[in-house]
């Protein structure tokens, strides 16, 4: 197996002053099957890999945020649109918005859902959450003209789009940045590759913790641990531009020793983020 080569990166990591009550949690709102063969090279046929589908809630005092939104109310009928080799067994659990609703959560509180990529994974949730969808720029025009995935149009109709730019420096070996809430706490970077408009999502908690949501850079740690991209043929189906997934990739390894990476669809990453309940939030200062 060829393995990716990864340069050290060079050079302190970027500052970040995140206040206090900065935090993460997860919700995961369920799951859907597939081969560990399909989703690094190396793996094995016969090692079957629950995929996780989980929005990730930032709470800052300037404004919350999600990131991504899971399945939604309606996932079971999102599932019917897609193509037949995409509809692998699923199990659907509590949508974010039960989740946030079961904890307490002030709605009036998030200032919208930070898209990671319009695949209708990361999406589907947004079928219940009347709040502003960010995405980067591209990302939004590659969703409502793609033929295979039509579920980002059928849950965005009613919601307001805010579409940012990447108007920040470098950050963390990625070409250009927006910092969302101007403290480094909340730092989104452009990862063009599995689509148009793919971001990296670079959060770093009041403890001084950092984490680095990568979306579907690679689908499950090995990526990470084994160097491994997705094999060939998944690539050519999955990511419109598989050199600019390998090069960043390559990029977010470089970071593993400082930084905790969360590829989406590995519920293993999710591990030392504490999931949302009443009293995890009412804990936040």
């Amino acid at each position: 197996m060829t393995r990716l080569d990864v340069p050290a990166f060079p050079g302190p990591l970027p500052p970040a002053t995140p206040p206090a009550g900065t935090a993460v949690f997860q919700l995961p709102t369920g799951s859907y099957a597939t081969r560990a063969a399909l989703a690094f090279r190396g793996g094995r046929w016969r090692d079957r890999r629950d995929f996780a589908a989980t929005a990730v809630l930032v709470r800052h005092p300037a404004g919350d945020l999600l990131i991504d939104a899971g399945f939604g109310a309606g996932a079971a009928q999102h599932v019917r649109t897609l193509p037949g080799y995409r509809r692998s067994p699923h199990r659907l659990g509590a949508t974010a918005r039960q989740q946030l609703d079961a904890a307490g959560y002030d709605l009036r509180g998030l200032l919208g859902v930070v898209l990671t990529h319009s695949h209708w994974d990361h999406v589907s949730g947004l079928d219940s959450l009347d709040v502003p969808v960010w995405t980067a720029p591209g990302e939004r025009q590659h969703a409502e003209r793609a033929r295979d995935d039509r579920v980002f149009s059928l849950v965005t109709g009613g919601h307001e789009h805010r579409e940012y730019a990447f108007d920040g420096p470098a950050h963390a070996g990625f070409d250009a940045s927006h910092d969302v809430h101007g403290d480094g706490s909340v730092v989104l970077v452009p990862a063009a590759g599995h689509t148009p408009g793919s971001v990296v999502v670079f959060v770093t908690v009041a403890s001084g913790r950092r984490f680095a949501f990568i979306g579907d850079l690679t689908w499950q740690l090995e990526g990470i641990t084994r160097r491994a991209e997705r094999p060939a043929l998944v690539r050519a189906l999955a990511d419109s531009e598989p050199s600019g997934v390998r090069r960043d990739l390559a990029r977010v390894i470089a970071l593993a020793d400082r930084v905790h990476l969360v590829p989406a669809h590995d519920q293993r990453a999710y591990d030392p983020i504490p999931r949302l309940t009443a009293g995890a939030l009412a804990a936040v200062p």
